[in-house]
């Protein structure tokens, strides 16, 4: 017997070389999910639902109903607001931004601690403000708590034109100059005339954005760097356009 002729077990006519399962025409190569030839992509991610907001308190019940159709009726009224979802009822524009994060580490009895602290910003960028602060173990959760509380300290800021230079009747600038202090920190902010800009540095611009403001010049002493005593002089400058003018 010839050496061409021998056909050993394992050799040649064996079930699996050349028209097995699993070499070419398997399934799972071209055909599976996921994979290029198929056209199909993958699952779609699921977005998280938005919680249906049930008032606890007299004035969110007011709210909720329409006997309070304004932030400004609150605050004349003395009222405290209590519930972020007041603030998302009456301003459903509102929007916030994360403007800074930071570690906070401790040591304690039992050793070193590590917590995030987050601060954010709410506003309309069309005359309304609030910043807030959170801090946990958990990132995602410091950045929840300082957005609720963003949302509770929202504040009415009065925009006008107070610029000598423009003296028109747009509400692009504050209406007059406007100081505020937070911590070591001291900001002024000068109204500017129309198309100027402006004039401030990153994070201080954006919250001013966030305001609603399109042009002024800034002053700003201290700690600077300091986000936490910085916002809150932005927010006391901003808040004396309502409360003085």
């Amino acid at each position: 017997m010839s050496q061409a002729t021998q056909t050993r077990p394992g050799q040649g006519g064996r079930p699996g070389q050349g028209g097995r399962p699993g070499q070419g025409g398997r399934p799972g190569q071209g055909g599976r999910p996921g994979q290029g030839g198929s056209g199909q992509g993958r699952r779609p991610r699921r977005e998280p639902e938005e919680e249906v907001w049930i008032p606890k308190t007299i004035l969110g019940q007011k709210v909720a109903s329409g006997e309070i159709s304004s932030i400004e009726e609150i605050i004349e009224a003395g009222l405290r607001i209590q519930e972020a979802g007041i603030i998302k009822k009456l301003l459903p524009d509102l929007k916030s931004e994360v403007v800074d994060v930071g570690i906070i580490q401790k040591m304690t009895s039992n050793g070193q601690s590590t917590r995030f602290k987050a601060i954010v910003a709410a506003g309309n960028e069309n005359g309304y403000l609030g910043i807030g602060q959170g801090k946990s173990k958990q990132m995602r959760i410091a950045i929840e708590k300082a957005t609720n509380q963003a949302f509770l300290n929202v504040s009415p800021i009065k925009l006008g034109c107070g610029s000598w230079e423009c003296r028109c009747d747009q509400k692009h600038s504050v209406p007059f100059k406007i100081k505020g202090k937070g911590g070591s920190v001291t900001i002024e902010i000068i109204p500017a005339p129309r198309g100027l800009g402006l004039v401030a540095g990153g994070k201080i611009k954006r919250l001013l954005e966030l305001a609603g403001l399109k042009d002024a010049w800034t002053t700003a002493k201290g700690s600077t760097p300091t986000m936490n005593s910085t916002s809150k002089a932005i927010l006391e400058c901003l808040r004396q356009t309502f409360s003085q003018g």
